[in-house]
């Protein structure tokens, strides 16, 4: 049995459903004020996944794992199939869902592929304080530049904690660095209809997997953004989830 994740929920109870994952070092709170502004009619379910944000943190962290963890969510609401909305590395464990659980796809720059030497200098640096809260800011500030003031300083407050180590982000830094592994092996196509968002500005989505894809029902997406597209792009990424079935 899958441990419990911490999930959050917005928007009406009664509203139509979608699940939104969040990338490595994230968690599911971050979708709020995409929630709230792009898709005010929707129940979103948005949960941290395991050794993120207040999820249990206990091994294994493999994409596997987080998709039986995603699944468990679902299946104790009784939800599915349903759209999920995923990004980064949210993306390759929404690929590796139960496709019964699942009636589409909007992967935003899905992580399906990162270089190795890549991963292991992002694996080595999990984990790292810094001293004070105004370098906690700088640091979100470093990683979301285009952000605003209060996004950032909403991100810090809900997601960075002070401890004996300094202040440091709400992860558990081996599942991080075993995340970043699992991010270097081949991603699977998706086996439901998939709008995939290849932001212009990141490096995440190749032309060798988009050839992998050539026979699946997979839609692509160009955006003239960032990485974190649902943060610098919300209105198009809200269209294109009003547009998922």
């Amino acid at each position: 049995m899958a441990d419990a994740l911490h999930v959050h929920e917005f928007g009406p109870a009664d509203g139509p459903v979608v699940v939104m994952l969040h990338g490595v070092t994230g968690h599911g709170g971050r979708f709020r004020r995409l929630a709230a502004e792009q898709l005010p009619g929707h129940r979103v379910i948005a949960p941290d996944l395991r050794g993120h944000g207040r999820s249990p943190s206990l091994p294994p962290w493999t994409l596997e794992q987080h998709a039986a963890d995603v699944a468990a969510v679902l299946e104790t609401r009784g939800l599915g199939p349903v759209p999920v909305v995923a990004h980064s590395f949210g993306g390759v464990v929404a690929l590796h869902l139960p496709p019964e659980r699942v009636s589409s796809l909007l992967l935003l720059d899905p992580a399906v592929y990162v270089r190795p030497e890549d991963a292991l200098a992002n694996a080595l640096s999990a984990g790292e304080a810094v001293a004070d809260r105004a370098q906690a800011l700088a640091a979100q500030r470093g990683d979301w530049p285009t952000a605003s003031d209060d996004v950032i300083e909403e991100e810090v407050a809900a997601h960075w904690t002070q401890t004996e180590r300094g202040w440091h982000p709400r992860y558990c830094p081996p599942a991080i660095a075993t995340a970043w592994s699992e991010m270097c092996r081949p991603a699977p196509v998706p086996r439901v209809r998939a709008v995939m968002v290849r932001a212009l500005g990141a490096a995440y989505v190749g032309a060798e997997y988009l050839r992998a894809c050539e026979g699946a029902d997979v839609e692509v997406v160009d955006v003239d953004c960032g990485h974190v597209v649902y943060l610098e792009r919300p209105e198009r990424v809200g269209e294109l989830v009003a547009g998922l079935r």
